[in-house]
């Protein structure tokens, strides 16, 4: 019995993500930020030890 509701409660979580995803597939409004600082950029700093 609890292999069951443990497969109810994997499979149905499963099937309400899908559903969900299917509902709102992606994101359209995205918190302010997000400015992109170039860090990639710049070399990494080496310090002496």
């Amino acid at each position: 019995m609890m292999m069951i509701v443990a497969l109810l409660i994997v499979w149905g979580g499963m099937i309400a993500s899908i559903l969900a995803l299917r509902a709102r597939p992606e994101r359209t409004d995205f918190p302010p930020g997000g400015e992109d600082d170039h860090r990639e950029d710049d070399p990494i700093v080496q310090h002496d030890t």
